[in-house]
């Protein structure tokens, strides 16, 4: 092990201890907000504190196996070299998940998400490529028994999709969608594509942890509201009362639309935890822009114009270049099967913070 992340796991054990014997006082005894206060700390890091408790007593039973493989009894070195070999790979494990425990937690993982998928360079085939984005996260939302929901969506002409807006509901949503914020590039021959030419075309994906009341307080001074007819194909499928609202926040100039509901109130309130996630976003943005280069991941910055990954049809590849993996059967990926590439990123992106946070 590391002598930092050593170093570290001594510092939170000797945090616990501390913690333990203040709880232990009387006078912070008859205290209930301060022992409250000190018992929520505590319980924060007891994880830590009981893998590095495993690790340690790991560590002794593999010091006592080297020891006896100097035994004369070719028996008992057998059994030293086999609880050697079980203790290692236990050493190993435990290794992993003390240095997981310790990145500091995302206290946006647990949320829901508002995702939003815009057709890039590319016209309709960008158009096309959103709507495929749109059905892989959806497929991937069912296969973990997500709930998604359309909150705005722009179609184009042939079917794609020129924006599109939805919200993923469901435990630990955004502790896996968030890496897909950036641009996404597709290579293919489009079904428009009459010489057979492969087309390159890009869409972007932006992922928002939803926000509470709590989180964002918009006041009404703050932003405009307009109400109007939703657009559609005609005939009977045109709502015949304006239903559709548009949010402008004036101080930043976001602008949110929402119409696929035939309720005004619906609409309003889609729009609102739009816009309030949004906020919440462009507010964690302008934190992270203050933090030290020393301290931020370099695995995915979200950045909506960073190029995170390639989608090449004719030689059936997905290629994620934050991290260089590559991985094939592209018609699967794109039913939803994409776990293996979040894990890989989700990994990088673990080393990277405890790199960053023993540096």
């Amino acid at each position: 092990m590391d002598d930092a992340i050593l170093a570290q796991l001594q510092r939170v054990q000797q945090r616990y201890d501390d913690l333990t014997a203040e709880m232990g006082n009387p006078d912070v005894a008859a205290d209930f907000a301060r022992l409250n206060e000190l018992a929520r700390e505590r319980a924060e890091i007891a994880d830590i504190v009981e893998l590095f408790g495993q690790y340690q007593q790991a560590q002794s039973a593999a010091d006592d196996a080297r020891a006896m493989l100097a035994e004369n009894d070719e028996e008992l070195r057998a059994l030293a070299a086999q609880e050697l070999e079980d203790t290692e790979a236990k050493l190993t494990d435990l290794d992993g998940r003390m240095l997981r425990a310790l990145l500091p937690k995302d206290p946006r993982d647990a949320r829901n998400v508002i995702m939003e998928i815009r057709g890039g360079a590319g016209g309709e085939e960008a158009a096309i490529f959103a709507a495929d984005l749109y059905r892989m996260y959806v497929r991937y939302a069912e296969r973990h028994r997500w709930q998604t929901e359309i909150l705005s969506a722009s179609e184009s002409e042939k079917g794609g999709f020129k924006e599109v807006v939805f919200e993923v509901r469901g435990d630990g949503a955004y502790s896996r969608l968030k890496y897909e914020s950036g641009v996404h590039r597709v290579q293919r021959v489009p079904e428009t594509e009459a010489q057979g030419r492969i087309h390159t075309s890009t869409s972007t994906v932006a992922v928002l942890a939803e926000a509470e009341e709590v989180d964002i307080a918009i006041e009404e001074k703050d932003y405009r509201v307009d109400i109007f007819h939703s657009s559609g194909a005609g005939g009977q499928n045109v709502n015949k009362v304006a239903t559709a609202v548009r949010l402008t926040h004036i101080p930043t100039g976001i602008v949110v639309v929402c119409q696929d509901e035939r309720s005004q109130l619906k609409n309003r309130i889609k729009a609102m935890t739009v816009l309030r996630s949004r906020l919440l976003d462009l507010e964690q943005q302008k934190q992270d822009a203050e933090m030290s280069e020393a301290r931020r991941s370099q695995v995915g910055t979200g950045d909506r114009s960073e190029k995170i990954r390639t989608y090449n049809y004719p030689q059936d590849r997905i290629t994620d270049h934050r991290i260089g993996l590559t991985v094939h059967n592209v018609p699967d990926r794109m039913d939803g099967n994409i776990d293996d590439v979040i894990d890989a990123i989700a990994t990088a992106d673990e080393a990277e913070r405890l790199h960053a946070s023993v540096a």
